[in-house]
């Protein structure tokens, strides 16, 4: 086990590499790499999206008689990760990027064409300068105009952060905070003066109605004008002084009338005879004590 990592090998005496047979291996012969995705493309077949960065095992090959400046160019072999299609692209070292080949297409890129048309008109600019001189002035004065905008923008930033240098910024916040606390401070203020207030208010309201009410004589009841009938007085409910306790068996079989008083007026007062008679009133035939009256019948 001691040997299993050792770097260092014996090489007899009689070793000579120039005896050992070369592999005679193709030219386009291909690997399998591991890489990812240098562009967004879709696919032909089934129209699924592949985006930069996926990663994929494919099959790297070199590609025969071509080249760039000496350079190989090489191409890749991937597979649409929805319908296994094979989806070939290769280098572009001329322009430092991929190019696609074929299996699918390769999404809108608006760097690549900014790129592309800055080079374009970089290009169309340097061929107008070399026929025409006048050309040349102009884009001079222009190049000048430009560099003297910048110049003064940047003077106005530097001056900008000069002024911005000076200000102390804690003691903004200081003030700010400050200012947050007043406001609060005023804010509690005023409703703490709402709410006493409020109190006044409810007090006042409730001396006005405590002194309304005192001025105001007590309600009596209504007495009836009218006198009572006698027979009002056996529909009356007895208070509690006076119930008495049960009396003794004959008294409840015979029964008894209590409040003798109250049925006084419906015992007529015999008066004795002659009274009305001497006195000029009524008749031999009449009873005493009814002259002029209707006889009141009375029964128990």
């Amino acid at each position: 086990m001691s040997e299993r990592k050792v770097l260092n090998k014996y090489y007899p005496p009689d070793f000579d590499p120039s005896k050992i047979p070369k592999l005679k291996l193709p030219k386009d012969r291909q690997y399998v790499v591991r890489l990812m995705a240098p562009f967004n493309m879709r696919c032909k077949t089934c129209g699924e999206y592949i985006y930069k960065g996926k990663k994929f095992n494919a099959r790297k090959e070199t590609v025969q008689n071509e080249s760039y400046l000496g350079l190989p160019i090489f191409r890749f072999y991937i597979k649409c990760t929805r319908c296994l299609a094979e989806i070939t692209f290769k280098t572009d070292p001329e322009n430092t990027d991929y190019a696609m080949e074929h299996g699918a297409t390769r999404n809108f890129q608006a760097e690549k064409l900014l790129e592309e048309e800055e080079k374009r008109l970089q290009k169309e600019r340097e061929d107008e300068e070399l026929n025409n001189p006048m050309k040349v002035l102009e884009n001079r004065t222009k190049d000048s105009k430009l560099e003297m905008e910048v110049l003064e923008n940047l003077q106005e930033l530097k001056d900008l952060n000069q002024r911005q240098a000076h200000v102390d910024f804690e003691a903004m916040l200081r003030q700010c905070k400050d200012y947050e606390e007043q406001q609060r401070e005023r804010e509690q203020e005023e409703d703490e003066q709402e709410m006493k207030a409020m109190l006044e208010k409810a007090q006042i309201r409730r001396m006005l109605e405590d002194s309304s009410s005192d001025e105001e004589p007590a309600p009596t009841p209504a007495k009836s004008l009218t006198r009572m009938k006698p027979t009002d007085i056996l529909q009356e409910d007895p208070g509690p002084q006076a119930k008495k306790l049960k009396g003794e068996s004959w008294e409840r079989s015979v029964g008894r009338l209590p409040h003798m008083a109250k049925l006084s007026g419906l015992v007529a007062v015999k008066k004795p005879v002659g009274v009305g008679l001497v006195n000029g009133t009524g008749s031999p035939g009449t009873p005493p004590g009814s002259a002029g009256k209707p006889p009141i019948f009375c029964s128990f």
